[in-house]
């Protein structure tokens, strides 16, 4: 699974993706830049709110298996994805279906735009 690792890639997801919240999850979702290719890559983030290290690493572990289930990191958008207080005890069809939600809602609030200018 393709991550995006360095501060400032994650900063520039936070800038231009567009953020789609679920009680379980906040995703921020921005395509690919053409110079890096078709792939796209995925963030894990749970911040210190959350509670200890051990508590946040997992959120990133239950976030991480809830993406390769769904197929993920998928191709042309970078996804930064946070935890949330209900993360760490979702249970996992719970988790599947938030991320598939936000992914359709994702999907629909960028086509909206493009009929919009027709």
């Amino acid at each position: 699974m393709r991550t995006i690792r360095s501060t400032r890639e994650v900063d520039e997801v936070f800038r231009e993706g567009e953020r789609v919240s679920h009680p379980l999850l906040i995703a921020l979702i921005r395509e690919t830049p053409q110079e890096r290719g078709p792939e796209g890559r995925v963030a894990f983030i749970a911040g210190k709110r959350l509670g200890n290290a051990v508590v946040r690493n997992r959120c990133k572990r239950v976030l991480r298996a809830a993406v390769r289930r769904s197929g993920g990191p998928w191709p042309g958008v970078d996804v930064a994805l946070i935890a949330r207080a209900g993360t760490p005890t979702a249970a996992p069809g719970e988790l599947d279906a938030a991320l598939a939600r936000v992914g359709r809602r994702a999907a629909s609030a960028r086509a909206a735009p493009s009929q919009e200018r027709r």
